[in-house]
């Protein structure tokens, strides 16, 4: 008779979080090995900052306040690089896994979903933050982007920043359980991010969108992001552009606040170390 393996037993609380720990690295190592993965979420939103600001030139807005077209681009291209990070690296990365069986054998190991996703939201946390500051320093070195001055506004930038990828990786994880495989991950997930981008105020002006998808994409996790980092990037005088004429920082931090919770939950459902039906 064949004798049955025991099941793996659970590591404790604190080795879980130190193997969570120790896992971003490797997280790392596997992002940056990755050649296009690095092009296409790590470069993207500083390659597309490059195409709007060479081909967009002069100012906006009028008087002292008016700013350049390389500074009124940045905030939006933050926002769309915080959604790269979290939501389409995440989701590929994850259905890619949950495909090659490399979940399947974490599965069969002590390791929890809690040391898993530690590593995962580590790995977004550093190459993200990379990818903004290359982002800023591209603007501000090249194009000569007006960065903020004072302290209160790098603080609202770093709350709405944090809020905002905690969210999008969350909505990350809970959209990575949508592809049936890893080869179809890319058909399903990068049209949806390149989507969102487009009517949440990151390519274009929020406000020349028709008031239907105003109404419909209003309700999106970017397009508060971008809302939010334009109150860090841009004149008070330009919050009177927005729908309803303010920069609504309270509304921003309970929509993603709200999205956060979904994100929690959705990624609570949905998350399995290999598909249902597989």
């Amino acid at each position: 008779m064949t004798a049955i393996a025991p099941a793996p037993t659970a590591f404790g609380p604190t080795r879980t979080v130190r193997l969570g720990l120790r896992r971003i690295g490797f997280e790392l190592r596997q992002y940056f090995r990755a050649g296009d993965q690095v092009f296409f979420t790590f470069l993207f939103p500083s390659l597309m900052y490059v195409v709007f600001a060479t081909i967009f030139t002069g100012d906006v807005g009028q008087g002292p306040d008016a700013v350049s077209m390389a500074t009124y681009y940045l905030p939006g291209l933050i926002a769309g690089g915080i959604l790269l990070s979290g939501v389409q690296g995440p989701a590929l990365e994850i259905a890619t896994e949950k495909s090659d069986g490399t979940l399947k054998r974490l599965g069969g190991t002590p390791i929890s979903p809690v040391t898993y996703f530690i590593g995962k939201a580590g790995e977004v946390f550093v190459t993200c933050v990379l990818q903004t500051a290359l982002l800023i320093a591209v603007a501000s070195l090249v194009y000569g982007a007006q960065l903020p001055t004072d302290a209160e506004a790098w603080l609202r930038f770093a709350w709405i920043y944090v809020l905002g990828l905690i969210t999008c990786t969350l909505l990350g994880i809970a959209l990575s359980s949508v592809p049936r495989s890893g080869k179809t991950a890319g058909a399903v997930v990068i049209p949806v991010v390149l989507l969102v981008q487009f009517i949440s105020g990151v390519y274009i002006a929020f406000s020349m969108l028709p008031e239907w998808l105003q109404n419909a994409a209003g309700v999106l996790p970017v397009k508060w992001i971008a809302q939010g980092m334009r109150s860090v990037f841009l004149p008070d005088s330009f919050q009177a552009a927005e729908v309803n004429g303010s920069w609504e920082l309270g509304l921003i931090a309970l929509m993603l606040a709200v999205w956060l919770v979904a994100g929690f939950v959705l990624s609570r459902i949905t998350f399995r170390w290999i598909r249902r039906d597989g």
